[in-house]
């Protein structure tokens, strides 16, 4: 279903080829575009999208989440912000984390 994305080591990717390597219809791209916030490719003259590797990213998340997983547009949505607000308390306990290090380093020395 989804090409080694891998070997392709692009900057930006335009729609055409970001359909053709994750298997996805240009139509269901521009779709996805409206209803995901996290998937924004730049747009430059002519209103050409233009997806960096973070979109392609995403574009794969949201394929396993509607075809792998079954889950519906209104699923997947709730399934990806959840992962968002995880990763953003992750990041949050990580800095605190590295707070309290700094802290018990400056008192030891």
């Amino acid at each position: 279903m989804v090409r080694d994305l891998s070997i392709t080591k692009k900057k930006y990717y335009s729609i055409s080829e970001v359909s053709e390597l994750c298997s996805v219809k240009p139509h269901t791209l521009r779709f996805w575009e409206k209803e995901f916030k996290d998937l924004s490719p730049v747009t430059r003259k002519g209103n050409r999208r233009y997806y960096q590797q973070k979109d392609l990213e995403v574009v794969k998340q949201i394929q396993k989440l509607l075809y792998d997983d079954g889950m519906t547009i209104s699923g997947a949505k709730k399934s990806m912000l959840s992962d968002t607000i995880t990763r953003a308390s992750n990041a949050d306990t990580s800095k605190e984390i590295v707070k309290d290090l700094e802290m018990l380093l400056t008192s030891l020395k």
